[in-house]
């Protein structure tokens, strides 16, 4: 993968690790209500919060595209970190997941669509003492582009939650990438779309990074 960065410096990472946090809500009475909502809808509650779920490497991609194997997935919202030789990143990106699957394993559903990250980043030294100003946006399209997520990086657990998760687990090495869990989606809106973009926005400085995609249905089995 390869990030640009403000100060025009261009970053090329090889993935070599994948992990994706769930229920990583700052609040954990919200993730509660969050698992009994999935409960109800047939999802398995996780054994404890917040999860850290590894997915294959080769699912973190920069691309335009999202092919499906039927209507039912959709994307999450969400900001990545990006560990490189010297430095760690910060990124957009939006977790998309199968929803059919999802009842009968989250960690199924991740590893059945990619995560679409950035082609921006920023250095996380550089935001990092207003991390919870940061924003994340997201919008579907069904005809036309509707907002179905809007919060700040203060509803999710820090950057440095999960480094210090990392270095606990031996995880903390170049080409680990890591998403951190998404935040609520608006009710009412049609998660199911044909396309989703998502931005990550420093009211600071003004500046955004930004990931778009298509979602593209593959043809029935041919039988």
């Amino acid at each position: 993968m390869h990030f640009s960065l403000p100060d025009g410096h261009r970053v090329a990472v090889e993935v070599r690790a994948l992990l994706n946090g769930g229920f990583a809500g700052r609040s954990q009475d919200d993730v509660a209500e969050h698992i009994a909502e999935l409960v109800a809808l047939g999802i398995p509650a996780p054994v404890k919060t917040p999860c850290l779920y590894p997915i294959a490497p080769f699912l973190a991609v920069q691309s335009g595209e999202v092919y499906a194997q039927h209507g039912r997935t959709s994307g999450e919202a969400e900001w990545a970190m990006v560990i490189t030789r010297d430095d760690v990143l910060l990124t957009v990106a939006c977790d998309h997941t199968d929803r059919d699957l999802e009842v009968h394993g989250v960690a199924w559903s991740k590893q059945a669509a990619p995560d679409m990250l950035g082609h921006q980043a920023w250095r996380l030294a550089d935001v990092e003492d207003r991390i919870d100003e940061l924003t994340l946006t997201a919008w579907v399209r069904n005809g036309e582009w509707t907002e179905i997520q809007a919060g700040t990086l203060a509803e999710l657990l820090p950057p440095q939650y999960w480094i210090d998760v990392l270095h606990t687990h031996n995880l903390y090495a170049p080409g680990t990438v890591l998403l951190s869990g998404t935040i609520p989606m608006i009710k009412g809106v049609d998660q199911f779309a044909d396309a989703w973009r998502v931005e990550l926005g420093d009211p600071h400085t003004g500046r955004t990074i930004s990931t778009e995609y298509h979602v593209r249905r593959l043809p029935e089995p041919i039988a």
